[in-house]
């Protein structure tokens, strides 16, 4: 794939990149080890300080970051903006709290280890390798990178190839700040590179964010290594819905939930399971709402949905829809690209859904949701678990016992009650099955790449 920022509104070519050669990318693996040697002599306090003004720079340059992503990969202006916003917090959340995070674990009785002194402690790895995808150019890196570096490791970036300006723009900002040279690099390379830089011995560790394929591949190259990994994969999140909810605030949140940033997030909801006593209602407000989405140019304020980010994208989203369609699928709304310059699906949603069909069992990265109606709570609960993945849920009940055993009975990462599934700097992230494994975010992300040492003395 070439190395390219293609307007996903005009389907134009904009800007070009040429890709690092084998030198370049050996020289930034050395600046991230000679780096790291810095960096872990360092305190917290520095860090800290220099990650703020990292921080203070995201938040001064916001208006042209965000047009940035919003040419690069199609995202609505206001959510872009919040995005690069979303970023700057998350680097103050760590530069606050990482060293309360990674502070040292005494044993209250060191005696019952025959010890006078028995402890634990947190130190940084060394060099890790991020590789990350389009959809959230910014944030997706910087919950990883913003812990990294505040634990005293380096990072370097393997960015998705069609948004090069962000992986530049991420390059430069760490060292603008403060961090000393090569704390944080970006690699212009493609995927069948990253293997190579895996097996590199001054690279410690793994990230991905991405398709399962991905990794799956990733994955497995780290464990060839035995090298740590953390793995933040798919979702095909369920939104399940009682009759106890808020109707009319459950399906304007399922609209958002499913339509945010142009429907190309993992833990956007994409299974809807209403119970089949409110099911007739909701499916018709629920359908209403996302018929009267404006779609437009992704840079006008009032747009709220966009195009998708690449051709292929729009693409394998249709075939998804024609699929189920052809197998029997109702549409309620949408079901058809947009007769317009760029790479534009209507808003859409499908109902009586059946097992032939590859949406029920296959992620759909786009502006699309698939409709199902449940008996009871336990059928819901049957159906929220019947696919491969596992990342976040979201149910809507006002029912305490409902409530119960739905965070009880869930397969997912995480279970919102009356709201959306969102990411927070305060709250741990990840899933669980094919779609994962390992937390970014909150203590457990900064502690993921991290060696935790036990220390005991006689």
């Amino acid at each position: 794939m070439a190395i390219a920022i293609i307007n996903p509104a005009t389907g134009k070519l904009e800007q070009e990149f040429a890709a690092h050669t084998s030198t370049e990318v050996a020289d930034r693996i050395a600046q991230a080890q000679a780096a790291f040697e810095a960096l872990r002599d360092t305190s917290y306090e520095e860090r800290g300080t220099w990650m703020r003004r990292a921080a203070e720079l995201m938040e001064s340059e916001v208006e042209q970051s965000s047009r940035m992503l919003v040419v690069e990969m199609g995202k609505p202006i206001a959510q872009a903006r919040a995005e690069v916003l979303k970023c700057a917090r998350s680097m103050r959340f760590y530069a606050q709290h990482a060293e309360r995070f990674l502070a040292d674990e005494p044993l209250p009785d060191p005696s019952a280890v025959g010890a006078t002194k028995a402890y634990t402690r947190y130190e940084p790895l060394g060099v890790v390798l991020a590789v990350m995808p389009w959809n959230y150019p910014l944030w997706q890196v910087i919950r990883f990178a913003a812990p990294a570096l505040m634990a005293g490791n380096t990072g370097l970036l393997k960015h998705a190839s069609n948004v090069p300006a962000s992986a530049r723009y991420l390059d430069a900002i760490f060292g603008r700040a403060g961090f000393p040279a090569g704390s944080f690099s970006t690699l212009l390379i493609g995927s069948g590179a990253v293997g190579e830089v895996i097996r590199d011995t001054r690279v410690k560790a793994v990230t991905l964010t991405g398709s399962e394929g991905a990794g799956r591949a990733v994955a497995a190259a780290a464990g060839a290594e035995i090298k740590k990994s953390v793995m933040e994969l798919g979702g095909s999140d369920p939104f399940i819905v009682m009759p106890s909810a808020d109707l009319e605030a459950a399906a304007t949140t399922a609209v958002r939930a499913r339509v945010l940033n142009n429907g190309q997030s993992c833990i956007a909801g994409k299974r809807f399971i209403a119970h089949s006593d409110i099911y007739e209602e909701f499916a018709s407000l629920f359908s209403a709402k996302m018929a009267a989405l404006k779609v437009g140019d992704p840079l006008d304020e009032s747009v709220e949905l966009g195009p998708l980010a690449t051709a292929a994208g729009r693409d394998e989203l249709a075939e998804l829809v024609d699929d189920a369609v052809a197998r029997g699928a109702t549409l309620l709304t949408g079901g058809h690209a947009l007769e317009r310059d760029g790479w534009y699906y209507a808003a859409t949603v499908l109902a009586d859904l059946n097992d032939t069909m590859r949406i029920v069992r296959e992620e759909a990265f786009g502006p699309v949701a698939a409709l199902y109606r449940a008996q009871t709570p336990d059928e819901a609960i049957r159906l929220a678990n019947q696919t491969s993945f596992g990342l976040s849920s979201a149910v809507w009940t006002n029912d305490p016992d409902e409530e119960a055993n739905f965070v009880a009975n869930l397969d997912a990462g995480a279970v919102f009650i009356n709201g959306m599934s969102a990411s927070y700097p305060e709250l741990p992230f990840g899933g669980i099955k094919a779609s994962g494994f390992g937390r970014e975010l909150a203590a457990a992300g900064i502690r993921e790449f991290t060696n935790l040492k036990t220390v005991w003395k006689g």
